[in-house]
């Protein structure tokens, strides 16, 4: 059975959704451990009320970015990681952190990669004039939202559309192929080579 490790910042409603599915659908897998950066973040109750172990490593503890993350990733190897999910997780990790989990750690960015890298694209979004905006689960490397893409969601952009309302329709497809990118990861059906991921069963990798 695969561990899964989560990391969250907040409510982590990804992190919700991941753990719905994992029971749902039966995955040979278990939701290991939810770690937060924020001793308050309300996903860790959510958590806790499941059963499910959390900890807490909080980066203003720690005199700087790469001492944060040494201790973060000494707390998730305890629980012993096949997959580390980034849940809403509000912190920018190190090279050799990413290095070490190189492969087996996803995030979910709230555009279609590599369109509106970096914060605001939903606003960005809809001053650009685009007609179709969506999601995107990746794996992480180094550069920031340029790691390789595992699967995308794409949404219309709707007259009258602001941050808010787009927010929301790009989220609700996030809780849709968020699960089900690490539910791959976990079967073991994914191949990355030259910087591109596909599915070796065929399965879309675009949820439209």
């Amino acid at each position: 059975m695969k561990n899964i490790v989560i990391l969250i910042s907040g409510r982590g409603s990804n992190m919700e959704a991941i753990v719905h599915a994992c029971a749902s659908e039966g995955w040979n897998a278990r939701i290991a451990a939810v770690v937060s950066n924020r001793p308050e973040a309300a996903g860790l109750g959510f958590a806790k009320e499941r059963g499910i172990a959390t900890a807490v490593v909080d980066h203003k503890a720690y005199s700087g970015r790469e001492v944060f993350d040494a201790e973060l990733a000494r707390v998730i190897e305890g629980f012993e990681p096949d997959v580390l999910v980034l849940a809403g997780f509000m912190r920018i990790l190190s090279p050799g952190f990413v290095q070490r989990f190189a492969g087996r750690m996803v995030n979910v960015h709230p555009s279609l990669l590599p369109a509106f890298t970096g914060l605001h694209t939903h606003r960005r979004a809809i001053e650009a004039g685009c007609k179709v905006a969506g999601a995107t689960v990746h794996l992480v490397t180094a550069e920031l939202d340029h790691g390789p893409i595992i699967v995308q969601a794409a949404v219309p952009v709707l007259p009258g559309d602001d941050e808010a309302t787009l927010a929301a329709r790009v989220l609700s497809r996030e809780h849709v192929i968020y699960p089900r990118a690490v539910r791959w990861l976990v079967e073991g059906v994914l191949r990355e080579e030259g910087g591109v991921v596909t599915h070796t069963g065929g399965e879309s990798q675009l949820l439209a």
